[in-house]
Order: C-alpha cells, then structure tokens, then sequence
C-alpha cells in the first residue's frame, strides 16, 4: 500500500526551478552541458537521485549556492530518477526546451518561481512523483486592467515588442 504525503520545495524567491524525470545517471552530464551551453551569464545548480545501484544524490551546477539547495531538496522528495533544477539569471523558458531534448530526460513536472509542492507517493520499494502543486489558487479572472498588466511586464522584461 503506497502512502501519499507532499514535500514542500525551499528556494529563495529570486529563484526558478525545474523538477522532471530521466531515466540515466549519464542525465547529470548533459545536463550540466546543455544548461551552460543554452545561455550566456546562466546561475545553476541541480541534482539528480540515483534510483539503482549506489542511489546517491547525484549534483552539478555553476553556483555553490544554487547546487546545494538542489542537492538538499532532491533528498528530501527523494524519488528515484527524478531531477531539480534551480537558476539565477534565467527563466525556464530560455532553457526548457533544452532541457526537454537532453535524450534521458522523460517528463518535466513543472518549471516555476512560485511555491511548489511535490505530491509523492511511498511504498516499499521507494517513492515516486505523483505530479505537483504550483502556485496559489485563482481569485478570479482578469480585468481589462490586469490585461495590461501582463502584456506590460511581457513588454518590460523583453519577451514581447
């Protein structure tokens, strides 16, 4: 019998994150090489867990920082195969696609700089992500005003003319 239980992501509020599933401990390699490699001045850290064999919290990053708070999250979700990605200096969505291309890399969860929980089920054998909570409920739908809020802050910060 699988017991339910989620675990809550800590992370500073200046940061991104990206957790998904792979399937290979080669994933800690090309990670590393696709995430240098798809933007320039790009902050990281990540960690992946090692499901057979040693299972170790496997890690890589540019930023101390960054790396060890991938490393103690992925220990505390804890399940077999899954990633944690944590950027400075970058979105998700200037890497996302990148990352979804790296040949081991299976499903990505979520990509957010909101609260995160991870929904986690454990048996006997181990524990597997069930999906994730993202943010906060809806308050409503937006108003004409919160229209041109959010296609002037796509404008401010370079994703739109």
């Amino acid at each position: 019998m699988a017991e339910f239980k989620t675990v809550k992501i800590t992370k500073p509020e200046d940061v991104n994150m990206i957790l998904g599933q792979s399937h290979f401990i080669k994933t800690v390699e090309d990670l590393y090489e696709t995430l240098v490699g798809s933007m320039p001045g790009i902050k990281f850290g990540f960690a992946f867990v090692e499901s057979s064999g040693a299972c170790l919290i496997r890690s890589e990053g540019n930023d101390p920082e960054l790396k060890k708070l991938a490393e103690d999250n992925a220990l505390e979700i804890g399940c077999g195969h899954s990633f944690i990605v944590f950027i400075r200096q970058a979105y998700p969505i200037n890497i996302l696609n990148a990352i979804k291309a790296v040949p081991e890399v299976c499903t990505i969860y979520c990509a957010s700089a909101n609260p995160v929980e991870v929904v986690i089920a454990e048996s006997d054998t181990g524990r597997g992500i069930m999906g994730v909570i993202d943010g906060l409920k809806p308050k409503g739908i937006e108003s004409r005003q919160d229209i041109n809020w959010r296609k002037d802050l796509l404008r401010k910060i370079g994703y739109k003319l």
